[in-house]
């Protein structure tokens, strides 16, 4: 069944209003008519069956037919704060980082990021944010999860505080790992930390376990900066039940 989401203001006395990309999606791409049956969230948690009265070229509306809970978001609310990669990269990023239960994704700009955005950045954060909404429509969630501005290492570093917790995987730890530090972990809001290509830099490192957060080793393998944020989020996911 397909699914869209709109503000709740476009929900009013039992009647959904879909506009501009969505319903150019009903009317042109899935030649929706009235009868059909679609879900619409709120964004907010909720999740609506309805029936299509009309289509037309600018607006869809629809009545509803059933109201419910959406039970796809995670308990736990990750952050993930990921530098900024080559590339396309960031694109696969988002979208597989938020169909598995990501909460909201900071782009990083580090030392060793090579990506230049300038000019450009207002762009890239349209396309970012609506690569996200589609993932979110694709796995069902309940909220459409923020890509934020790019940011630099230490204010992402000191943001990072207002969090339960956070860890940042690095090639020379070799103690701690996801698992030990969940044990300890309290709470329901946690940050990830991804290096860009060539890693953290030194006082990166220093900086950042400065402030707090923890160190943590993947497994023996050095992976890609786009494989890393994802591996990391899973690992969280599962030891704290969620995807249980």
């Amino acid at each position: 069944m397909p699914k869209f989401f709109v503000n709740s203001e476009n929900i009013d006395d039992h009647i959904v209003t879909l506009k501009d990309d969505n319903a150019r999606h009903i009317g042109n791409v899935l030649r929706g008519k009235p009868g059909d049956v679609i879900t619409v969230c709120d964004g907010e948690g909720m999740d609506y069956q309805c029936e299509i009265i009309a289509v037309s070229k600018k607006e869809v509306t629809a009545k509803i037919i059933d109201i419910f809970s959406n039970e796809n978001e995670p308990d736990i609310k990750i952050t993930l704060y990921q530098a900024l990669p080559k590339s396309d990269k960031m694109e696969l990023v988002i979208q597989k980082c938020i169909e598995i239960g990501v909460d909201r994704i900071v782009p990083v700009s580090t030392e060793h990021t090579v990506v230049k955005l300038e000019g450009k950045e207002d762009k890239k954060l349209a396309r970012w944010n609506k690569i996200a909404e589609s993932a979110a429509k694709q796995c069902g969630r309940g909220k459409i999860p923020k890509v934020d501005k790019i940011t630099d290492f230490k204010t992402a570093v000191t943001g990072s505080a207002e969090l339960d917790g956070a860890i940042i995987p690095y090639e020379k730890e070799r103690e701690n790992t996801i698992k030990s530090f969940v044990k300890n972990f309290k709470g329901k809001s946690i940050g990830i930390f991804i290096g860009p290509e060539g890693g953290f830099s030194h006082g990166e490192m220093e900086y950042a376990l400065s402030k707090g957060v923890a160190s943590v080793t993947l497994g023996k393998r050095i992976l890609r900066t786009e494989t890393a944020g994802l591996v990391a989020s899973v690992i969280l996911l599962y030891e704290l039940e969620d995807l249980l």
